[in-house]
């Protein structure tokens, strides 16, 4: 559902609170954070997609990965899931189980398990996970935390909906399609440990369906605050920007682009972006990375950190006062 649909329904429902809810749709976070004990609180999300890949073993893993990041996007820790399925009733049972097997091992490697689940049959398959982990209360990561100052950071490149829309069309090159598959399959976890070690994190949110300006436009409007992002200094996935060119745009891009171009503060986007790397800025992504907000007296030795830990990171601009998105080469 594009952002502005989804405003738009769940509007009644943030009016709901509960002494408890430490997160939830009022602030139109990465997921539901409850509190059950003084320094002990559930965190809990739910996401499912149609297949991104082709191959069944990789769409499950990819799916867990996706929704596993929302919990690491609140610094939390994952502790079992359950599968949240739909596929036709002609596919063959060794896919599914192979689509399950993906998604178990993907889930073993973030030290978690799967428990259970629940399928139905659908003429086009969607696969994802209901997860549930834990945080401390004092200790959770919101979207609303930027401050003038602050550096932005990224974790992964971005691209995957461009890669996904010319695999579909039988135009990405395998390659690329392996690159974009290993960057969705590679969890947020160890981002997430290492920014918690780092510390320094005032803000954080994953890079999702709204794209990176989608997002970072979120976290500007919660936070009160203005961002500037340097879209030279993005990371692009292998063959994005010929992709894009070519017209490879997947269906969710175009909603994200006339919704946050003028919510929240809008976003500006200088002449002298390249007017394809404008439109891959909107790109939906599936297992995006995290994009951090950072004190600037410990940008520094945050940056070292990941280095020294051999995890990617790119800088790729900083939060101002004001409203809104700037985007300058």
């Amino acid at each position: 559902m594009g952002p502005s649909a989804l405003a738009q329904v769940l509007r009644p429902l943030t009016l709901a609170t509960h002494p408890d809810l430490v997160v939830g749709l009022q602030t139109s976070d990465d997921a539901a954070v409850y509190r059950i004990a003084p320094e002990l609180a559930i965190v809990q999300t739910v996401d499912f997609f149609t297949p991104i890949v082709d191959d069944p073993w990789s769409y499950g893993a990819i799916a867990a990965a996706n929704s596993m990041s929302d919990v690491y996007a609140m610094g939390g820790t994952v502790l079992f899931a359950l599968n949240v399925a739909g596929f036709p009733e002609d596919l063959p049972p060794a896919i599914i189980t192979a689509i399950f097997e993906g998604a178990a091992a993907k889930v073993a490697e973030a030290g978690a398990i799967i428990a259970g689940g629940h399928t139905v049959t659908d003429p086009e398959p969607k696969f994802g996970l209901v997860v549930t982990g834990t945080v401390h209360p004092d200790r959770v990561w919101t979207k609303a935390g930027a401050q003038p100052g602050d550096i932005l950071f990224l974790t992964k490149p971005i691209g995957t909906g461009v890669v996904a829309t010319a695999l579909k069309r039988d135009q990405a090159r395998e390659e690329d399609v392996a690159a974009a598959t290993e960057s969705m399959l590679t969890l947020n976890r160890a981002a997430a440990e290492m920014a918690r070690a780092a510390g320094g994190v005032h803000a954080a949110t994953d890079i999702t369906g709204f794209g990176l300006l989608g997002h970072a436009s979120e976290m500007a409007e919660k936070s009160g605050v203005g961002i500037r992002i340097a879209a030279d200094a993005v990371p692009l996935l292998p063959g994005v920007e010929n992709y894009a060119a070519a017209g490879h745009i997947a269906g969710g891009l175009g909603r994200n682009r006339a919704y946050f171009a003028s919510h929240g503060g809008g976003i500006r986007l200088s002449p002298a972006v390249d007017p394809t790397l404008q439109t891959v800025l909107f790109d939906p992504q599936t297992s995006g990375g995290l994009l951090f907000a950072i004190d600037p007296d410990q940008a520094g030795a945050f940056r070292a950190a990941f280095a020294n830990a051999a995890i990617p990171i790119w800088q790729i601009g900083e939060v101002v006062a004001g409203e809104g998105i700037d985007v300058a080469p």
